[in-house]
């Protein structure tokens, strides 16, 4: 196909399909729902935390659980890891790239909170070494990868596999199922009487 648009919406449109009919994904993207309105209910926070592409999408899922998805309703509690810069650069600076993440975990993180870990590899040290460091702290650990990353699962208690290779179609996937549980946490915590 010349066209490259149209080649990557194609590519696009086949992924989401399968997805949308992977039972076994959409059962993990449920389970990381659970988990998530389990510590929000019980007063925990969401940090989340990924790199590059994944690092604008951890911004976006933070933004759509602390302010809103598409109801009013009560502010939740979640932090990109991703936004500080001087902490990003600092943490960096003194303790090494591969840190970023795990060291703010280690600052902010409690037991019972979840940490979201986005990559779409599966092999970014900083976010392996972020979900490690979540487990050894008591949280909750979920991934986001695609289909070259599930060595993740040793270290996440849920892992969902988006069913691509290329990291823009993982990215995709990643945040439309985002979206999807963004949803089920303000419908269910509107229906719990958590109104604005």
């Amino acid at each position: 196909m010349n066209d490259p648009i149209a080649a990557h919406f194609e590519r696009s449109r086949l992924a989401m399909s399968q997805a949308a009919q992977d039972k076994a994904l959409l059962g993990v993207a449920r389970d990381i729902a659970a988990a998530m309105l389990g510590a929000l209910r019980d007063g925990h926070k969401i940090l989340i935390a990924g790199n590059g592409g994944s690092a604008a999408d951890a911004q976006h899922i933070a933004a759509e659980i602390i302010g809103r998805y598409r109801q009013d309703r009560a502010a939740l509690a979640a932090i990109a890891l991703t936004t500080d810069t001087s902490a990003l650069t600092a943490i960096a600076n003194d303790y090494g790239f591969e840190r970023i993440f795990a060291r703010q975990v280690e600052g902010l993180g409690r037991p019972g909170d979840v940490l979201l870990a986005l990559s779409t590899s599966g092999r970014s040290p900083n976010i392996l070494a972020a979900l490690q460091t979540a487990r050894r702290l008591g949280l909750v650990t979920a991934g986001f990868t695609g289909l070259a990353g599930k060595a993740m699962a040793a270290d996440c208690d849920h892992l969902l596999v988006a069913p691509s290779d290329e990291t823009a179609i993982i990215q995709q996937i990643h945040l439309a199922i985002a979206h999807g549980i963004c949803d089920e946490i303000e419908q269910t915590m509107i229906r719990d009487g958590k109104p604005a």
